[in-house]
């Protein structure tokens, strides 16, 4: 097992919470203290981003580049060819979902270090409804060549991975919540870009999540422990480059897998773990997440009962697939 700290207040009644999107934030301000090659570029929302730190700090280092989304990223493209280490903010709803073509094009052809940063995605974005809760970013950035995508479980990972991603030299996207959620790691917590980590031993099926989606697996596997499921939750907050180690070991031990995401399953992470799978050790598998269609407005809360992505509802749907799915271990 990793060694992996987990919050040891999480299922507390006054446990943390925190938006995601404010650890990047203080993350950015850290990169940029630490380099002055890294520079900030944002699409006219730079408080609901979390710009706003590094633009204080360093407001000659800061490019406020309007609603102009495409811009943004051509911009960044022409920095990182310059030598500096440009991160670009905007909603995922915008960036990538305006200007992946220029993402394409200028970075992701070219190899150029470009930190592209998604705010405001999936259901947590809420009341704002269908057409700003990205739920398809997972799938578009991961297809791309040269990409790194990170989708961290909670704030602190969030600041982690954006220091990180300072460091790493390539196109990387980092996709944020909204809304608060839940802090399930410590400031102790490992954190490497292209690393799983097994939060909970299990042996009769591996709950696999990224994102928000960890914090209701783990609290699902209680749930479930008490209905005499041992499941094993394994976070998995680098989609690419995947682990493809720590996934195979758990697929292995436990013979079934269930992914959640708060996206689209076709393409997105469910997808990169069937697509592993397949190939190496094909297991029982099941996909939570967005079926094949868009979000609607509500409360976080709402949405995710609604569609089926609580703790609860996972619960549910993982113990039917447990019931009527024998464990798989052979290989070919």
């Amino acid at each position: 097992m990793n060694d992996y700290q987990l919050n040891p207040d999480l299922f507390a009644d006054d446990a943390k919470q925190e938006p995601i999107r404010a650890g990047f934030g203080r993350g950015l301000k850290a990169a940029g203290e630490t380099n002055e090659a890294v520079i900030a570029l944002c699409a006219d929302l730079t408080d609901s981003t979390q710009m706003s730190l590094f633009k204080e700090a360093f407001p000659n280092r800061f490019v406020e580049v309007g609603v102009a989304e495409q811009n943004l990223v051509t911009l960044g493209s022409g920095f990182a060819r310059a030598g500096k280490i440009p991160f670009v903010s905007s909603y995922a709803s915008f960036s990538p979902g305006r200007n992946w073509e220029q993402i394409r094009t200028t970075i992701s052809l070219n190899n150029q270090p470009v930190k592209i940063v998604g705010s405001h995605a999936g259901l947590y974005t809420g009341a704002d409804g269908a057409t700003h809760q990205m739920l398809e970013d997972i799938t578009l950035m991961r297809v791309l060549p040269n990409m790194v995508v990170v989708v961290p479980g909670d704030s602190l990972e969030a600041e982690k991975a954006t220091k990180l991603l300072a460091e790493n030299g390539r196109p990387s996207y980092l996709r944020l919540a909204r809304e608060k959620t839940p802090i399930i790691s410590t400031d102790e917590s490992p954190f490497e870009i292209g690393k799983a980590y097994v939060l909970r031993e299990g042996t009769d099926v591996s709950l696999m999540g990224t994102g928000t989606m960890t914090y209701e697996l783990l609290a699902a596997a209680n749930i479930l422990a008490e209905q005499g499921i041992n499941a094993e939750v394994v976070h998995v907050p680098t989609i690419k480059p995947l682990d493809d180690v720590t996934i195979i070991a758990s697929s292995r031990k436990t013979g079934r897998v269930l992914t959640a995401e708060e996206g689209q399953i076709k393409g997105g992470f469910g997808g990169a773990v069937a697509e592993l799978l397949s190939e190496q050790l094909p297991t029982p598998l099941k996909l939570v997440g967005m079926q094949d269609r868009f979000g609607e407005s509500g409360k976080p809360a709402e949405l995710l009962d609604y569609f089926g992505l609580t703790a609860e509802k996972i619960a549910v749907t993982t113990k039917e697939f447990v019931e009527k799915t024998a464990q798989y271990h052979r290989e070919y």
